[in-house]
C-alpha cells in the first residue's frame, strides 16, 4: 500500500505538472533579425512615467467638486497630446505589466517562479535596443531589464528594498525620491562632461517607475484619500520634470513623454485578476512625434467612461498594453523588440503618411519573422507526413501581402499599405498561437487518458482489497497471460521510438508513456471487473440512487468553483440530511447541532469576499467567542473530572493567554498603522513567536479525543486571527464547532447501521499504534465521509472568499507580521491562513476514521477517486480562448484540485501528528485513565 500512494503521488505530479506544459510554457522564439524603421524618428528621447497600481478612473474622473486630481495631465489631454485606455491582461501584476510595455509580449507564468524578479527566460526590450537607458524606481522592477541585455548601456538606480513598507508613515516618498534624484541626476549632468554627452545623444530613454500610488492603494484602498493625493503629487512632479526636461534641452522639441500604468487595482486594494479596475490603466502621451488633440463630436465605445470623465470631446485611443512597446520604438528610431506582440498604434503619431505605413510595414514584417521561426522549429521536430501547417498564411500569402503593401507605399495608398499590413499582423500572431499550442491535443489526450487509467485502477484496487462486493462472487484464481505485459512492452517501445524521432521534449515522454504501465495494471485485475458486473447485477435498484446522488454531489462541488453560492446550496442539503434517516429518532440534540452549524456554516459563502471591507471589531469579537468556549470547555472536562491534570490546565490556559495576545497585537497593529507609524516590533515578534508555536503548543495537551482537536483550534485560532481582517476570523470556530459535531453523527450513524457498539468518544484516545485487526471493510456510507471530507475541504477553500482569483487575497491580512513588500513572505503566509482551516477539517477526519474503526488508506482512495473525477471535469473545462479572466480561472481550477490531491497526503501526515503526538512539560511521560 506504501507503494501505491508513492505512485499515486508520483502521478499526481505528473498530471498537475502537465497543465504547465501544455498551457503555460513560454512564447518566445530566438533567431530573428532586428528591424527598425528606415525614416528619421521624430524624437531623439523617451521619458516614461509608468505610475505602478494607476487605475485608469482614478486619474481621468474629476473628484467631488467637478475638479481634476491631476490637472496637469488633463491639460495635456485637453491642449497638447493624445489619451486613451491602455488595456491590460491577466496576471495583471508589475512585472508582466512591466515586460508587455517595455518588451511587447505577455510574459508566462513561469516567471511567478522567479519572484518576478529574475528572468526565466532571456527577452529583448526597448531598453536593450536603446543606445542608453537611465531608470530609477523600485528594485523589484529595474533589475530584470538590466540582465541580459547586450553591452553595458542600461543605468538602473533603485531605493532600498526596505523602504516598500505598507505600514510607512508616507509612502508617497517613494515617488519622490524618484523625482528628487531624477532632478540631483540632470543636475550632475551639467558638471560631467562624459555623462553630459551621453545624455545628449539620440535614442535614449528615461524611465522613471513610480511605487506610491500601488503601495498606499494595498495599504489604504484606491478610495483613499492617501490614494489620491498620491495623484496629485506624482502629477505636480512629472509637471516639475517636464518643465526640467524642456529647460536641459533649450526646448528643442525632440522629447517624447508617456505616462501610463502597469495595472490598476481593486475597490478592495489588491491586483493579478481580469477586473476592470485592474485591466483597464491610463495612457497620456505628448512632445515629439506625438498627434496633438483631436475635438470629436461622437465616439463609439462600449463604456460609459467618457462621460463621466468629462472627456466625450477629446478623441479617445485605446490600446492594448503591448502596443507601448513598438510605439516608443517606432518614436525614437530604434529595432522594434525581437519578441513584441504590439501592433503600432498609428493614431497616436503625429507624422507623414510615409512614416505611418513604413513604421507599420516594419511592425508587420518584425512579427512576421517570430511566426517563421515557430513555424520552422515546428516542422523540424514534426514527421513530415504529420505536419498541419498554419493555412491562412502560407509562404505565398505572406509574399503576397508583403508586396502588395510595399506596391502600395511606393504609389502613396499609405492607407492601403497600413490596413494590409494590420491584416498581416492579425494573420502573424494567430499562427504564432497555432504553434505554440500546436501539440496542446496531442498532450492533452495522453494526460486525460493516464487520468481514467488511474481512476480507474484505484477503484478496482478499493473493490478488490477493501469491500465485499467481489468476494463470494469467483473463487476460481487464473494463472496471468504472458501475453499481456509483451502488448505493453511493445506500445511502450513504440511510443518511445515516436517521440525520439521527432525529437521531443523529455517531458513528452513522461506524458506519453505514463498511461501505458497505468492500464497494464488495470487490465491485469480484468477477472475483478468481471466479478464487479455479476456482483452489480444482483445489487438492489437502490444503489442506482446512491451513485446518481453521488454524482449529483460531485457536480456541485465542480459548480461550487464557479458560483460559491453552490457551497450553500450543499450545506443547506446536509443540514436536513437526519430527517431522511433515523439520526432524528436515535439522537435528536446531536441532529439539531448538526443542522444548525450546516445552517450557519452555510452563510460565510454568501458573504462578500475577505479584504474587501475589513472590520477589525469582527476580529475581536471572534476572540472573545472563542476565550467564552475555552472557558466553557475547561469547566465541563473539570465537571466530569475526566483526565484534565495539572499539565493540561496549564497548556489550555496558555492557550487562552495566546488569543488574548493576539488579539491585543491585532488592535495595537491596526491602530499603529492608522497612525501611520507603521508596524511595532514587539508586535511583529510576538506573531511570529504564535505562528511558530501554533504547531508545538498542541502536542503539549492530552491525546484524549476532544481535548486534543480542542487544544488544536485554540493554537490554530491565535494564528489565523492575527491573518484576519473581519468576519473570516468567525470561519474556522463555526467550521471547528460542526466537524465537532461531525464526529458525534458518524458514530450515531455506526451503531444505526449496526457496524459495532458505540463507544463513547470522551475515552477515546489519539494514538500511533492502532490495531489493525479493528478495520473493517468499506460500506456505502463511507463513500459519504468520504464526500463529506471533500465538500468541507473545497468549503474551506472557497467559503470567505475565491482563491482562485488573486485578487481575492488581501494584504493587509499580513500586516501582524510584516509591511515590507516580500511576494514570497507575503503569500506564504496567506497561504497558512487558508490552509488553516483544511488543517482542522483534517484533524477532524482523523477523529472520524478513528471512531468508525475505517482504515484512513481506504478512505483515503474514495477521496483521491472523488478529487480525480472533479480534476478531470477541469482538465476540460481549461480554456484557451475569451476573457483573459476566463482563462486564468479556468486553469487555477484544475491547479487547486489537483493542489488538493497531493496536499492531502501532506495534510493527512500533519494531522496525525498534531492528533497523535504527544510532548510532555516535565520530561516524564504521565499515565491517563481512561
Amino acid at each position: 500500500m506504501l507503494l501505491f500512494f508513492t505512485l499515486g503521488l508520483l502521478v499526481h505530479f505528473v498530471f498537475f505538472a502537465s497543465i504547465f506544459d501544455i498551457y503555460f510554457t513560454s512564447p518566445l522564439v530566438h533567431g530573428m533579425t532586428p528591424r527598425f524603421t528606415p525614416l528619421p524618428p521624430p524624437a531623439k528621447r523617451i521619458v516614461l512615467f509608468v505610475a505602478d497600481g494607476l487605475r485608469a478612473d482614478a486619474l481621468y474622473e474629476l473628484d467631488e467638486n467637478g475638479n481634476s486630481r491631476a490637472p496637469f495631465i488633463r491639460n495635456i489631454i485637453m491642449h497638447k497630446g493624445s489619451w486613451g485606455i491602455s488595456h491590460t491582461h491577466v496576471p495583471t501584476e508589475s512585472r508582466p505589466g512591466h515586460v508587455a510595455l517595455i518588451a511587447g509580449f505577455y510574459e508566462d507564468v513561469s516567471a511567478v517562479a522567479k519572484g518576478w524578479k529574475e528572468n526565466p527566460v532571456e527577452f529583448d526590450s526597448l531598453f536593450n535596443e536603446s543606445k542608453y537607458t537611465w531608470s530609477w524606481g523600485s528594485p523589484d522592477i529595474l533589475p530584470m531589464f538590466a540582465k541580459g541585455a547586450s553591452g553595458d548601456h542600461i543605468y538602473a538606480y533603485s531605493y532600498d528594498a526596505q523602504r516598500e513598507d505598507f505600514g510607512a508613515h508616507d509612502a508617497t516618498k517613494l515617488d519622490t525620491w524618484v523625482f528628487d534624484n531624477v532632478k540631483e541626476f540632470f543636475h550632475a549632468a551639467r558638471n560631467n562632461q562624459s555623462l553630459f554627452s551621453k545624455i545628449n545623444e539620440e535614442k535614449i530613454v528615461f524611465f522613471l517607475h513610480l511605487l506610491g500610488i500601488d503601495t498606499n492603494g494595498h495599504a489604504h484602498r484606491p478610495s483613499s484619500r492617501e490614494y489620491k493625493d498620491n495623484i496629485k503629487i506624482v502629477d505636480d512632479r512629472v509637471k516639475e520634470i517636464v518643465s526640467m526636461f524642456k529647460q536641459f534641452y533649450g526646448n528643442d522639441e525632440k522629447t517624447t513623454f508617456i505616462f501610463t500604468s502597469d495595472h490598476g487595482m481593486t475597490d478592495w486594494g489588491s491586483h493579478g485578476a481580469g477586473h476592470p479596475s485592474e485591466t483597464l490603466t491610463p495612457l497620456v502621451t505628448w512632445g515629439a512625434g506625438i498627434k496633438y488633440p483631436q475635438k470629436v463630436s461622437a465616439q463609439q465605445f462600449d463604456d460609459e467612461f467618457l462621460k463621466e470623465w468629462g472627456l466625450e470631446q477629446w478623441k479617445r485611443s485605446d490600446v492594448n498594453q503591448a502596443d507601448i512597446a513598438p510605439l516608443m520604438a517606432s518614436l525614437i528610431g530604434v529595432p522594434f523588440p525581437l519578441n513584441s506582440v504590439g501592433t503600432l498604434p498609428v493614431d497616436y503619431l503625429n507624422n507623414t503618411d510615409l512614416f505611418k505605413a513604413e513604421s507599420m510595414f516594419t511592425n508587420a514584417v518584425q512579427i512576421l519573422e517570430q511566426f517563421k521561426v515557430k513555424m520552422t522549429q515546428k516542422k523540424e521536430t514534426t514527421l513530415p507526413f504529420l505536419f498541419t501547417p498554419f493555412k491562412l498564411l502560407s509562404d505565398s500569402k505572406q509574399m503576397d501581402i508583403l508586396r502588395k503593401a510595399r506596391s502600395f507605399i511606393r504609389q502613396g495608398e499609405y492607407d492601403e499599405a497600413i490596413s494590409l499590413c494590420k491584416e498581416l499582423i492579425h494573420l502573424a500572431l494567430k499562427g504564432l498561437s497555432y504553434y505554440h499550442t500546436y501539440d496542446r491535443f496531442f498532450l492533452g489526450t495522453n494526460v486525460v487518458i493516464g487520468f481514467v487509467g488511474w481512476t480507474t485502477y484505484a477503484s478496482l484496487l478499493i473493490i478488490k482489497s477493501h469491500s465485499n462486493l467481489t468476494r463470494h462472487v469467483s473463487k476460481e484464481v487464473k494463472k496471468p497471460s504472458h501475453l499481456l505485459p509483451c502488448i505493453f512492452v511493445a506500445v511502450g517501445i513504440s511510443v518511445a521510438l515516436f517521440l525520439l524521432i521527432q525529437a521531443c521534449p523529455w517531458t513528452y515522454y513522461v506524458y506519453c508513456l505514463l498511461p501505458v504501465p497505468i492500464w497494464y495494471a488495470v487490465l491485469r485485475e480484468f477477472q475483478v471487473i468481471q466479478d464487479l458486473v455479476v456482483s452489480l447485477l444482483t445489487f438492489p435498484l437502490s444503489l442506482i440512487w446512491y451513485l446518481l446522488v453521488f454524482i449529483l454531489g460531485i457536480e456541485v462541488l465542480v459548480l461550487s468553483f464557479f458560483y460559491r453560492c453552490m457551497l450553500t446550496a450543499g450545506l443547506t442539503a446536509f443540514a436536513v440530511w437526519p430527517f431522511f434517516t433515523q439520526l432524528w429518532i436515535q439522537a435528536k440534540i446531536t441532529s439539531m447541532s448538526w443542522t444548525f452549524f450546516c445552517l450557519f456554516l452555510a452563510v460565510f459563502p454568501l458573504m462578500p469576499v475577505v479584504g474587501r471591507e475589513p472590520d477589525i471589531s469582527l476580529v475581536m469579537g471572534a476572540g472573545l467567542l472563542v476565550l467564552l468556549l475555552s472557558l466553557l470547555f475547561m469547566i465541563s472536562l473539570m465537571k466530569r473530572k475526566t483526565s484534565f491534570g495539572k499539565e493540561e490546565l496549564l497548556v489550555q490556559l496558555l492557550q487562552m493567554m495566546n488569543i488574548v495576545i493576539s488579539m491585543y497585537v491585532v488592535y495595537n497593529t491596526h491602530s499603529s498603522l492608522l497612525r501611520k507609524q507603521g508596524l511595532p516590533l514587539t508586535n511583529q515578534i510576538v506573531s511570529w513567536a504564535t505562528l511558530a508555536s501554533s504547531l508545538v503548543v498542541p502536542l503539549l495537551s492530552s491525546p484524549v479525543l476532544f481535548q486534543r482537536l480542542f487544544s488544536i483550534l485554540l493554537s490554530l485560532m491565535s494564528t489565523y486571527l492575527l491573518l484576519s481582517t473581519g468576519y473570516e476570523a468567525f470561519f474556522p470556530l463555526v467550521l471547528s464547532c460542526l466537524m465537532f459535531i461531525w464526529i458525534y453523527m458518524e458514530q450515531e450513524t455506526l451503531q444505526q447501521s449496526g457496524v459495532s457498539s458505540k463507544q463513547k468518544l470522551t475515552n477515546i484516545h489519539f494514538s500511533y499504534s492502532t490495531d489493525i485487526t479493528q478495520f473493517r471493510q468499506l460500506y456505502l456510507d463511507d463513500i459519504r465521509r468520504a464526500f463529506f471530507l471533500v465538500f468541507f475541504l473545497v468549503t474551506a477553500f472557497f467559503g470567505t472568499g475565491n482563491i482562485a482569483s488573486i485578487n481575492s487575497f488581501d494584504l493587509a491580512s499580513v500586516y501582524c507580521f510584516l509591511t515590507v513588500f516580500s511576494p514570497f513572505m507575503m503569500g506564504a503566509l496567506m497561504m497558512w491562513k487558508i490552509l488553516i482551516p483544511f488543517v482542522l477539517v483534517m484533524c477532524a477526519f482523523e477523529a472520524v476514521q478513528l471512531t468508525t474503526q475505517l482504515s484512513s488508506k481506504s478512505l483515503f482512495l474514495i477521496v483521491l477517486i472523488i478529487s480525480d473525477i472533479m480534476a478531470l471535469q477541469f482538465f476540460f473545462l481549461v480554456k484557451d480562448y475569451g476573457s483573459w479572466l476566463d482563462i486564468g480561472t479556468s486553469i487555477s481550477h484544475y491547479v487547486i484540485v489537483m493542489s488538493m490531491a497531493i496536499f492531502l497526503v501532506f495534510l493527512n501526515g500533519l494531522a496525525q501528528l498534531l492528533t497523535t503526538k504527544k510532548l510532555n512539560l516535565c520530561g516524564k511521560p504521565k499515565s491517563h485513565l481512561i
